[in-house]
C-alpha cells in the first residue's frame, strides 16, 4: 500500500477492536505543499488512517475471505486537532455492527488526550466474484494480500492477534 497510514497495531481482538498508531514524519511527500509554513496531516489521511485500521479490524474478523472492504458511508466525521511532524495518533477502531453485506465501525484517532479526529464508518464487504463467479481464485488472492501487512504491523507495534 503505497499511502500506508499505519505504523504498527498495539491490540486486535477480531469482532471487536483495534488499537493502531501512525506517526507523522517531517519528510512525508505531502507536507511540502500542506502547508508549507505550517504542516500539518491532511483530514483526509486522517480519516484513511481509521480507514486503514478498520479494515485490518474487519479483515482479521472475517478471516481474510472479504476480497473488497469500499468505503459505503462516513458518518459524524468531527476534526479536532492538528497532528504535525513528529506527533504519533493512535487509532482505536471498534465493530458497533457487523452484517453480511457490511460492518460499521466506530473509530477515533487520538494525539496524547486530545482527539484528532472521530467517525462512524460503514464499510462493505464484497468480492469480484459475487457478480462473476469465474474470478474466485483473484478474490481468494486479494483478500489474503493484506495478512502480510498485518503481520509486519503486528510486530512493530509489538503486538499479537486476541482471539476473542
Amino acid at each position: 500500500m503505497k499511502f500506508r497510514q499505519i505504523d504498527g497495531i498495539l491490540e486486535l481482538i477480531p469482532g471487536e477492536r483495534i488499537v493502531a498508531t501512525r506517526t507523522l514524519r517531517a519528510d512525508e511527500d505531502y507536507l511540502r505543499d500542506h502547508f508549507p509554513l505550517f504542516p500539518v496531516m491532511p483530514g483526509v489521511l486522517m480519516l484513511e488512517a481509521l480507514y486503514q485500521a478498520s479494515c485490518f479490524l474487519i479483515r482479521a474478523t472475517e478471516a481474510f475471505e472479504c476480497a473488497i472492504l469500499p468505503m459505503l458511508e462516513v458518518r459524524n466525521v468531527k476534526f479536532a486537532d492538528f497532528v504535525e511532524p513528529g506527533d504519533t495518533i493512535e487509532i482505536r477502531a471498534e465493530i458497533v455492527k457487523n452484517e453480511a453485506d457490511r460492518v460499521t465501525v466506530k473509530a477515533t484517532g487520538t494525539k496524547g488526550e486530545s482527539t484528532t479526529v472521530s467517525a462512524r464508518l460503514i464499510i462493505g464487504k464484497t468480492g469480484l466474484s459475487s457478480e462473476r463467479p469465474e474470478l474466485e481464485p483473484l478474490d481468494r488472492f486479494i483478500a489474503s494480500y493484506p495478512r502480510k501487512d498485518l503481520e509486519s504491523l503486528l510486530l512493530a507495534g509489538k503486538s499479537a492477534v486476541t482471539k476473542s
